[in-house]
C-alpha cells in the first residue's frame, strides 16, 4: 500500500467522468414516465446524453465538480497521514488533467488555490474498522446541492412537525418543496435523524452511498423513505424545476442518538449527478466500483 496515488486519481475520475449505472437507470426510467416533448421529458434527455459523452470523453459529468468528500475506513496501524497525503496527491494530479475542476475559495481573500487543497478541503472522514482491508468512498457534492440542503430542529411550529417520524416527514417535504429547481433536480436525498448538528450532515451524506434500489433494513424507515419518494415525486416540481413526475429519485434516511434537548433532522439534498465510487485495496490488488 505505499503507491496508491494513480488508483486514489483514477477513484476521482471514474466519480467525476462515470455516473453511478443506478442512478442512470434511474434517470432513464424516470425519462420515460413523463410526457413525450414536455420539458421534463427534454431535461432529462439532455442529462443522459450529456452522462453518455462524459463518459466517453473522460470529461466531468457536471461543470461544478464540487466538493471532494472522502469516507475512509483503514484497518488497524495503517497510517491516516499518509493516507491523507496520498489522497491529497491525487487531488492535485486530477485536477491538472481536469476531471476536477479548482473549486477551494479561500473565504477571507476569495483566492482559488487552484489545485483542490486548502484548509478543509477535500473533505476527509477516518474511521478504523475490524477488517483487514481499505475501503475509500468518495462523493462529489455540488454546490447547487449543497445551498438547498436544509437542517430542521424538531418540534417545528411552521409545520406542525413533533419529534416523531410524521415531523420528519414534515421537514423532508418541505425541504424539498423549497428547493424547487435550484438543486438541479431530480435529486437524491440523504437524510439523519438524530445526532448533533455537525454529526447530521456527516451521516446524512453518508447515506448518498447507498444504491438507490436498496431496503432499509429498520421497517419504519424503509417505509418513510417509500413514502417519502411518492409524496416528494407528487409535489410537482418536476427536472430542473419545470414540471413533471420526477422531482427525486430516492430517499435514503439513518437514525442516529441524540441528546435529549435535542431532535434535529438534516437533510442532504444532492442533485441528479449523484456521483460517487468506491476504490478497495486487498493486499496488491486494488478494486474500483
Amino acid at each position: 500500500m505505499d503507491e496508491l496515488v494513480e488508483p486514489f486519481v483514477e477513484l476521482i475520475r471514474r466519480a467525476a467522468t462515470d455516473l453511478p449505472a443506478d442512478v442512470e437507470a434511474a434517470l432513464r426510467s424516470a425519462r420515460d414516465q413523463e410526457e413525450p416533448g414536455s420539458a421534463a421529458t427534454g431535461a432529462l434527455e439532455a442529462i443522459l446524453e450529456n452522462v453518455a459523452l462524459a463518459r466517453s470523453h473522460s470529461t466531468p459529468v457536471c461543470q461544478d465538480t464540487g466538493t471532494p468528500i472522502f469516507y475512509i475506513h483503514h484497518p488497524q496501524g495503517m497510517s491516516t497521514r499518509t493516507l491523507r497525503a496520498q489522497i491529497e496527491e491525487a487531488v492535485v494530479e486530477a485536477t491538472r488533467r481536469a476531471y476536477l475542476r479548482p473549486n477551494a475559495v479561500d473565504p477571507l481573500t476569495g483566492r482559488n488555490s487552484g489545485n483542490n487543497l486548502g484548509r478543509g478541503f477535500p473533505s476527509f472522514h477516518f474511521e478504523e474498522w475490524e477488517e483487514d482491508f481499505l475501503r475509500v468512498d468518495l462523493l462529489l457534492k455540488g454546490g447547487g446541492s449543497e445551498n438547498v440542503s436544509a437542517q430542521y430542529k424538531l418540534p417545528y411550529a411552521p409545520l406542525g412537525a413533533g419529534r416523531d417520524l410524521e415531523g420528519v416527514r414534515r421537514v423532508v417535504l418541505d425541504a424539498v418543496y423549497q428547493a424547487q429547481g435550484k438543486g438541479c433536480a431530480p435529486g437524491v436525498l440523504g437524510v439523519a435523524v438524530g445526532a448533533d448538528r455537525g454529526a447530521g450532515y456527516t451521516r446524512a451524506k453518508e447515506q448518498l452511498f447507498r444504491p438507490l434500489d436498496d431496503v432499509n433494513p429498520v421497517p419504519e424507515l424503509a417505509a418513510l423513505e417509500e413514502r417519502l419518494l411518492r409524496e416528494c415525486n407528487e409535489l410537482g416540481v418536476g427536472p430542473m424545476g419545470f414540471g413533471g413526475k420526477t422531482t427525486v429519485l430516492g430517499v435514503k434516511i439513518g437514525a442516529y442518538h441524540r441528546l435529549p434537548a435535542s431532535y434535529f433532522v438534516t437533510v442532504a439534498y444532492m442533485c441528479w449527478a449523484c456521483r460517487r465510487a468506491r476504490m478497495e485495496v486487498r493486499g496488491e490488488e486494488v478494486a474500483h466500483s
